[in-house]
């Protein structure tokens, strides 16, 4: 009963949702809450949300801070150069600029923190999704995929949790793994491709003259002119259709949300620190050295971080409370996201759902396919990692799968490989605190997102799991 249940609770969520029947935190909260009364566990709710805002309170913390901190390093014009270097590739062009997000998002990736990419990426790429009219949920659909695929390092989380949970060493499980990643990661590119002549196919070829393309900083501001058709060059070489894939978020923010995406990257803002560019350059990479070396809790991190950032480049007081207030929607939101996510995650795992639909789907697995088990493994991690937290799937999946597995002879390092599969997919699970971060500061409903990215998300992880087979990985 707890079985059909969880899988009921979950599908009721994504489906409200996706239909925009209800707000995330709404559906976040109120669905987990009436299932744990239909299970007959009303009673223990309150121990169960306190439970999971216990777990994902140093993430809210994280993320309210990290928000803050990259917040101003964009304000400060950190990363303008970045925004140059990519707007003199993408030339205005849809799928050089769909191509450059899918880019942006995996060198930025690096890092290993997905929040951080993704506040990264839609600063650089929203002002010219928004003022070209390109449907949004390309940019937020290729940049969680990209980001997915990079997951996987071994500082990212899920293969520490494999090496972990199996008690193997995480080099072993990922270099072999970098052949069939690699392949992962170009198929992210060719669907960028894909995505972007699409987007070019609907609303034509677009280019900036030589000036504009020349001086840079004019582009932040002067791509308005692409867009709208006044003095800069606007040549249409396809229909005005929308694409298959083409969103209702595309355009669904007016004017006004197009005018604020371009004054957060004016090039004459006042917020800028020319003169402390370096020290902001160094402090970001002091800490993203720090968060890769583990020399501190990430969220301690950030909130130093945060309040040095603050302080050097804004020593005034009303200064420093500007910034915070220009930054408090960001925070609130996805704060407010991850704790009733808090919900959700504390009902099924506190229900003992999660544990149910594990074993189930692993009894569910004939005796004759214990051989085949890597590669049944890669398959389960696809939809098993989206409907599941890392830690629910590494730690109380993936050792069962790989005793199964041992049984027949399969290797537990073909296991752990195999169980990386379903990354790409992952990065846009409701239940990742890092998606609402995209999906907020790109302005795109949750549900538009998932119901654009999960099959294109879908068809890299199968994508890098024929990738594994071939190269005799899994």
């Amino acid at each position: 009963m707890l079985t059909i249940l969880g899988f009921a609770m979950i599908a009721t969520f994504l489906v409200l949702i996706m239909m925009k029947k209800m707000s995330p935190i709404a559906a976040l909260v109120l669905i987990p809450a009436l299932f744990c009364v239909a299970v007959g566990q009303g009673a223990k709710l309150g121990d169960y949300v306190i439970d999971g805002v216990g777990n994902l309170a140093p993430t809210a913390a994280m993320l309210m801070f990290a928000i803050v901190y990259f917040g101003v390093m964009i304000d400060v014009g950190l990363f303008d150069p970045i925004v140059r270097g990519i707007l003199r590739f993408c030339r205005a062009d849809p799928m050089r600029i769909v191509v450059g997000t899918a880019v942006l998002a995996a060198i930025v990736s690096l890092d290993g923190d997905g929040s951080t990419t993704f506040m990264i990426t839609v600063s650089a790429m929203y002002p010219l999704y928004k003022r070209l009219k390109m449907s949004l949920v390309v940019m937020t659909g290729v940049a969680a995929t990209a980001n997915g695929v990079m997951n996987t390092l071994p500082w990212g989380g899920p293969t520490a949790r494999a090496a972990t949970a199996l008690k193997l060493d995480a080099g072993d499980i990922f270099v072999p793994m970098i052949p069939a990643l690699g392949v992962g990661l170009l198929a992210v590119i060719l669907l960028a491709v894909v995505l972007g002549r699409r987007e070019r196919k609907r609303l034509g070829f677009l280019t900036l003259d030589e000036a504009v393309v020349q001086e840079p900083e004019t582009v932040l501001v002067g791509a308005a002119g692409a867009a709208g058709g006044s003095d800069r060059t606007r040549k249409t070489s396809g229909g005005t259709g929308a694409g298959a894939d083409a969103e209702p978020t595309a355009a669904a923010h007016g004017d006004a949300d197009d005018e604020e995406g371009f004054k957060g990257l004016d090039p004459n803002r006042a917020t800028l620190r020319p003169k402390l560019y370096w020290f902001n350059a160094g402090l970001t990479v002091a800490l993203l050295t720090a968060m890769i070396m583990e020399l501190m809790p990430i969220p301690v991190l950030f909130l130093l971080g945060a309040a040095l950032a603050l302080t050097v480049n804004f020593p005034h007081m009303p200064d420093q409370r500007a910034r915070i207030a220009a930054h408090a929607d960001n925070v609130l939101n996805v704060s407010g996201m991850v704790f009733a996510a808090a919900v959700f995650t504390g009902v099924l795992s506190g229900t003992g759902m999660v544990e149910h639909m594990a074993d189930w789907l692993v009894g569910a697995i004939p005796d004759g396919m214990g051989p085949h088990m890597a590669i049944i493994t890669g398959i389960l991690s696809i939809p098993l990692t989206y409907f599941m937290s890392n830690d629910g799937f590494y730690f109380g999946v993936v050792p069962v799968l790989a005793e199964a597995g041992a049984a027949h002879g399969v290797s537990p390092l073909e296991i752990a490989r195999a169980s990386l599969v379903g990354q790409p997919l992952h990065m846009s699970s409701p239940l990742v605190p890092a998606v609402y971060v995209l999906v907020g500061m790109a302005k795109v409903e949750f549900g538009d997102h998932t119901r654009f990215t999960v099959k294109w998300a879908a068809l890299t992880s199968l994508v890098v799991l024929c990738a594994g087979l071939l190269f005799g990985i899994i």
